[in-house]
């Protein structure tokens, strides 16, 4: 097995407004991308040869990934200008394949002992997983360890199990997908029912319980905190006397934490960060590179993208602040049970902080409510009570 084509063309719309900048597959899990974690699964796999199909905001991938050189593989990317389906992201890399292939959706993050449990399997075969959220996902039953019932996204599941869209196909899959394509069924699911239906079989392989993905932004928060426990300890910063470090924590290149920080892990701190003196960062927290956080706030449980100013005696928990945002002295998030709307859906989330997109400005004394999110280059002036989510651009004066 030497070859794996990565689907990676979507926006990701229900973790808006943080995928209005970048795609879902470039958003930050542990300071790294999502799709680096599916790059580095096949590689520790010696899977090599990566097709991967970009559509939407593709720069970003491209830039950041270039040949795949630098993760010992060799990345080709074909492009998917409108993401219409699964089946016709695939047939955009039909010119590659010519030999037993993954598929892999690039929006979640997947292990290297799955990869390895599926790449030993001599038919054709789909990694499955259970999930609280299997109605958001196609919905599977199993027979004697094949795949027998396939329901993509049920109303009403009948069951937990669900695909990944991790799948090992040999090459005669792309004619019966090409054929699909042409009759405007452009979703791999389509192409699955159709194989089951028709007697051929497809092993279901149990996943390990590693695979993650966020469907919406608050899920983002559980992927960064099981990512976290995984990561090495590393202090490659500048760090101050009567500064306090327990657990795994990671501080990068060129950062430095002033005297009277407290930091316990697992927490990883990027390149170019300033820290305190005497701000707190407690667990499951990933602060981004060239991050500033003025003295006297706490950090817990959160993502803080890159560039990002936060003012002093701030408070800053179960959120996600987005890459280039400016925070003022005295902000505060609420933590608490919400209720909170998505793409017209209504979820009720506990425990939650706040969503803030990238680019915004946030004066001084201002709290945010739990639950809220709050749109991309969005300013909002000093001494405001934020109650309710903003659409990017709004201004609240």
């Amino acid at each position: 097995m030497q070859k794996a084509v990565i689907l990676a063309a979507g926006e990701g719309k229900r973790l808006r407004p943080f995928t209005e900048d970048m795609p879902k597959v470039m958003l930050p899990i542990a300071n790294k991308p999502i799709l680096e974690y599916v790059i580095e699964a096949l590689a520790d796999n010696n899977i090599r040869n990566i097709i991967m199909v970009v559509g939407y905001k593709k720069e970003s991938i491209m830039s950041y990934f270039g040949d795949g050189n630098k993760w010992g593989v060799e990345i080709n990317y074909v492009f998917q200008e409108k993401q219409i389906g699964t089946a016709h992201a695939l047939l955009q890399a039909k010119d590659y394949i010519d030999d037993e292939f993954l598929v892999l959706p690039g929006d979640n993050i997947i292990d290297k002992e799955c990869i390895a449990k599926l790449i030993k399997e001599k038919e054709k075969a789909l990694v499955i997983e259970e999930s609280e959220l299997s109605s958001k996902y196609g919905v599977v039953k199993i027979s004697d360890g094949y795949i027998s019932q396939f329901e993509e996204k049920p109303v009403v599941a009948e069951t937990n199990i669900i695909s990944t869209g991790i799948y090992k196909f040999e090459p005669d899959i792309i004619d019966l997908v090409e054929q699909f394509v042409s009759e405007g069924k452009n979703n791999l699911t389509d192409v699955i029912q159709h194989i089951i239906k028709s007697g051929k079989k497809i092993k279901g392989i149990k996943g390990n319980g590693k695979w993650k993905d966020a469907v919406y932004p608050w899920d983002l928060l559980k992927m960064n905190a099981d990512a976290l426990r995984e990561i090495p300890p590393q202090q490659a910063g500048k760090i101050e006397e009567n500064v306090v470090i327990k657990g795994k924590v990671s501080i990068g290149e060129d950062s430095i934490i002033h005297s009277g920080c407290y930091i316990m892990g697992p927490v990883i701190i990027g390149k170019g960060c300033e820290i305190g003196p005497n701000a707190c960062i407690f667990p499951s927290t990933s602060i981004g590179n060239n991050v500033t956080i003025y003295p006297f706030s706490e950090i817990r449980d959160a993502i803080i993208m890159d560039d990002v100013t936060i003012g002093s005696l701030s408070y800053i928990s179960k959120s996600v602040i987005g890459k280039g945002t400016k925070i003022g002295s005295h902000f505060s998030t609420i933590v608490g049970n919400a209720l909170m709307e998505v793409e017209n859906e209504i979820h009720k989330v506990k425990e939650i902080g706040t969503f803030i997109g990238g680019d915004c400005k946030v004066d001084a004394n201002v709290t945010i409510e739990a639950g809220v999110i709050i749109g991309k280059k969005c300013k909002i002036s000093p001494h405001k009570l934020i109650n309710k989510n903003l659409d990017s651009n709004s201004q609240v004066i």
